[in-house]
């Protein structure tokens, strides 16, 4: 009996003794949670916080330990990136002010060059050749100094956030048309065929016409440009969600790494090749954001040898958002798309056989790559 009461007692301690021991682990745990893991919390929600754009959010620092080390290094960095962001911001308005306000400026003296040039032009069978070729050279770079102001302007419209679309459902084919029929002139002279593959129903989208003719142009006029005399292919094509149209050509290409800079203002891939179409170099610039605008998408491909490959993509409604892309980038997948849809849908034109209400203009813009 003894030796059970003993046993008992003893079981009894152990039984007590783990429960205090559970109460203390318990209780440690607790205030080690406390100590550490609620600081680390706190951390991660002003992190997310400042990542968020709330720049001004910063730590709280108690004590001298390693959190509180922490707390100082992250508000030092936070400090640190919010004085430069704002210098960025700064430097960025400033900028897009200056921008804004030489192209304004710009134009009452570039209005009053025009009148003497044109003056000039119509005047120059009366001058020696030599006057007379310099007054053509004149009007010919008053023509690129007034393209380069307006493309200033729409930079800077752009930058200011005060572009605006004028939407209206548009079949995509007949904005081809007009920009095939506008280029055809070019493109003889650069010994390049345009010819383009859309199928026989309308391709119709919520779109700013004039936007988009202005995307085309540039696309088209970059191809014949660096098209190196080939056939440049302007294919269309549409799906559930989206319409897309693509600008190949066959010329130089780009190198690897360059397709994520061709829309980078005033980016050339070669510095050393000269413009034989009088761009800009804010064409494709321009572009994207007028892609943007619409919620569209413009991409580029390219590989040195193989020419390259530029796809515009638009919703077909205005507030409906695309699932994919009903023409392949990369041209090595002219079968299908990678969301399987057909690419090339419908008969191949040649330009030479569309037809446009108005005559073709002897140039078009066009864009630096």
């Amino acid at each position: 009996d003894r030796e059970r009461q003993i046993m008992g007692l003893i079981g009894q301690t152990f039984l007590f003794g783990a429960a205090a021991l559970i109460l203390l682990v318990g209780a440690v745990a607790f205030v080690v949670t406390r100590l550490v893991a609620d600081p680390v919390r706190r951390a991660a929600r002003i992190a997310e916080r400042f990542a968020e754009g709330n720049l001004g959010e910063r730590m709280r620092v108690k004590g001298e330990d390693d959190l509180a080390r922490l707390a100082n290094s992250f508000n030092a960095m936070a400090a640190s990136l919010q004085q430069q962001i704002g210098q960025l911001e700064n430097l960025s308005r400033v900028q897009q002010r200056f921008v804004s306000d030489v192209s304004h400026e710009l134009r009452t003296p570039l209005t009053t060059i025009r009148m003497a040039g044109d003056l000039i032009h119509d005047s120059r069978a009366d001058f020696d050749p030599t006057v007379a070729r310099s007054a053509e050279l004149l009007r010919g770079e008053l023509d690129r100094f007034e393209s380069l102001l307006s493309d200033l302007l729409e930079i800077s419209r752009f930058d200011a956030g005060a572009a605006v679309l004028d939407i209206e459902a548009t079949d995509l084919r007949l904005c081809v048309e007009h920009v095939v029929d506008a280029h055809r002139t070019l493109a003889e002279r650069k010994g390049s065929e345009l010819v383009v593959r859309q199928p026989d129903e309308p391709v119709v989208a919520d779109m700013d016409s004039r936007r988009i003719e202005r995307i085309l142009r540039n696309l088209v006029s970059n191809a014949i440009e660096h098209g190196e005399g080939h056939p440049i292919e302007i294919s269309l094509a549409q799906n559930d969600s989206a319409v897309a149209v693509t600008v190949r050509d066959h010329g130089i290409g780009l190198r690897p790494g360059e397709a994520a800079l061709v829309f980078t203002r005033f980016w050339r891939a070669d510095p050393a090749r000269a413009r034989t179409t009088g761009g800009t170099g804010l064409g494709l610039a321009i572009a994207l954001e007028d892609a943007r605008l619409h919620a569209g998408r413009l991409e580029a491909w390219g590989a040195r040898g193989e020419g390259s490959c530029f796809r515009l993509t638009l919703p077909k409604k205005a507030d409906s958002t695309i699932t994919g892309s009903p023409l392949p980038l990369t041209p090595l997948l002219q079968a299908t798309d990678p969301v399987g849809h057909v690419a090339l849908p419908g008969p191949t034109v040649t330009g030479a056989t569309l037809r446009s209400p108005g005559p073709a203009p002897a140039s078009a813009p066009e864009s630096s790559r």
